[in-house]
């Protein structure tokens, strides 16, 4: 896909090599820096390492642009297989510039080559950019509720 005078975006397996971007990537979106966390996820979802998991960036020839990760699970509340987007993440600077499209659609066609016929995520309520960005890809609300419980008194 040819951005306005950058280079293309390709779509890969994570390595090794990309933690420090993604950190930064989330960071830069959360305010959060979380290195132990991101090297946890890289070992349990990166590198292609597992079938039913997928941790995936899109980078052009400089830098990475973005991240995905998500996984297969299988029967959980007696549901047939589902495809669930956990993360998403894209440099504001890249932003419409079709990036997490394209992060979406490589995830989700790793989940149709595995059978999966749905893809699910959940978000905060109070985040429109990523509900706008989800529903812009035809996701719509789930017949599903999310309940929550405090453990602090």
């Amino acid at each position: 896909m040819a951005r306005s005078g950058r280079d293309p975006v390709r779509v890969r397996s994570a390595q090794p090599r990309d933690l420090g971007e993604v950190i930064a990537i989330d960071a830069g979106i959360t305010g959060m820096r979380k290195p132990e966390y991101w090297g946890e996820i890289l070992q349990r979802y990166g590198s292609g390492r597992r079938r039913q998991r997928f941790f995936l960036v899109a980078e052009d020839a400089s830098r990475v642009e973005g991240f995905a990760i998500g996984e297969v699970r299988d029967w959980e509340y007696g549901m047939p297989p589902c495809g669930w987007v956990f993360a998403i993440g894209v440099r504001p600077d890249a932003r419409l510039e079709g990036i997490g499209t394209r992060l979406l659609e490589a995830i989700c066609q790793g989940f149709r080559r595995l059978g999966v016929t749905q893809v699910r995520t959940i978000l905060a309520r109070d985040n429109p950019l990523i509900l706008s960005f989800f529903r812009s890809q035809g996701m719509m609300a789930a017949p599903f509720i999310a309940l929550e419980k405090d453990l602090e008194p």
